[in-house]
């Protein structure tokens, strides 16, 4: 480490100086322009916020229920595909860090340690915190994707998070240039066949991941498949993607639990918009029928208390924990997660809330640029 770590970005450099270089760009990266990459992140800048004083701050109380469940803070690890890229421990390290702090962590499908094998990280750590949900792409192979259902209910995770924005993998141009593909002493490990592990070596000169999807992720699905889901599992399932009010409203007249604001870290499809942006649309759609989360460009503890105030149940972070996971594995991954939580706890008590729950709509303003003309 070349110096203190005291905010994300300083992860992310020093993240940037110990992966290689194909990691780092298929973690970093958007996709094509990646002019909404920037956004989600320019996007918090738009919005001030209007503290309250004299409001006896001398203690503030970060926890939140998601789900049914109580967390430390609303703040969560988002789902990040092949995380022992970054550290040799991987999503066992995430899984054992999230507990530490108390909060949740979604473990992708396309993950490089399995279902199983992350729950017992977790559920053997120390600390009485910490849940675990799973990130569910739908494959063309219903069974299989029912397999990995069941494994997590087995296992006791607590919800699925059923990935609606991917029917084909977004243009990520470093990832082309680099011909991305696993490592070869990795693969996704909740899958027994090469292909499926993404452990084969004819990708030809596209993204290897892009070529995955497209043979193995389904491009039909429909909210029908949401229902099909529903019938398939006791576990709440959440729709993760959505980026509007009227598919909010679908996904509630589908059965959904909850509704992730989400644009995939913006590598998907690059010119929509910042998922703040559309955060409140979509919470005033659902009208309180189920709960919202929201993922991408969330940097600062100031980012989370805009989003609750946008109306975020909670929020998730995804590239920040991929930071400190390079940077130190389970401790750095505890880092960021403790580093935001303190910021979060420092930006209510300056903003002149004791906890989340006085987090509300009056307490963030839009910058009015015209003003400035």
């Amino acid at each position: 480490m070349t110096g203190r770590r005291v905010c994300v970005a300083d992860f992310e450099d020093e993240a940037r100086k110990v992966l290689p270089k194909s990691v780092y760009d298929y973690y970093r990266s958007g996709a094509d322009g990646q002019n909404t990459l920037a956004d989600n992140v320019a996007a918090f800048d738009r919005w001030y916020v209007l503290p309250r004083v004299l409001r006896d701050v001398s203690t503030v109380d970060l926890s939140v229920s998601v789900l049914g469940h109580t967390l430390s803070m609303p703040v969560c690890a988002a789902a990040t595909a092949m995380q022992r890229m970054a550290h040799p421990a991987g999503e066992t390290a995430t899984a054992r860090a999230c507990r530490a702090v108390g909060t949740g962590m979604m473990l992708s499908s396309w993950a490089t340690s399995t279902i199983e094998e992350v729950m017992s990280a977790m559920t053997a750590s120390p600390g009485d915190g910490g849940v675990l949900w799973l990130q569910l792409y739908i494959y063309k192979d219903r069974a299989l994707t029912l397999s990995l259902v069941h494994r997590a209910e087995k296992m006791g995770y607590r919800a699925i998070f059923v990935t609606v924005d991917t029917p084909y993998l977004g243009k990520r141009l470093a990832d082309v240039r680099n011909r991305f593909k696993m490592p070869p002493h990795l693969s996704m490990s909740n899958f027994t066949s090469a292909s499926l592990a993404f452990s084969e070596d004819n990708y030809g000169n596209d993204s290897g991941l892009a070529v995955y999807v497209a043979n193995a992720i389904d491009p039909a699905l429909s909210w029908d498949d949401i229902t099909w889901l529903k019938k398939h599992t006791h576990l709440p399932v959440i729709v993760k993607g959505v980026l509007n009010g009227e598919d909010a409203v679908q996904a509630v007249e589908h059965g959904a639990s909850g509704i992730l604001v989400s644009n995939h870290g913006a590598r998907q499809l690059d010119g929509v918009p910042a998922t703040l942006e559309v955060l409140e649309e979509v919470v005033e759609a659902v009208r309180g029928r189920c709960d919202v989360y929201m993922d991408g460009g969330v940097r600062r503890g100031t980012d989370v208390l805009k989003a609750l105030a946008l109306g975020a149940k909670a929020v998730f972070v995804g590239r920040p924990v991929l930071w400190g996971l390079a940077c130190q594995g389970e401790e750095g991954v505890t880092e960021v997660l403790e580093l935001l939580k303190e910021e979060l706890r420092l930006a209510l008590a300056l903003s002149g809330c004791r906890s989340v729950s006085e987090v509300t709509r009056s307490l963030v303003r839009r910058v009015d640029f015209t003003s400035r003309m």
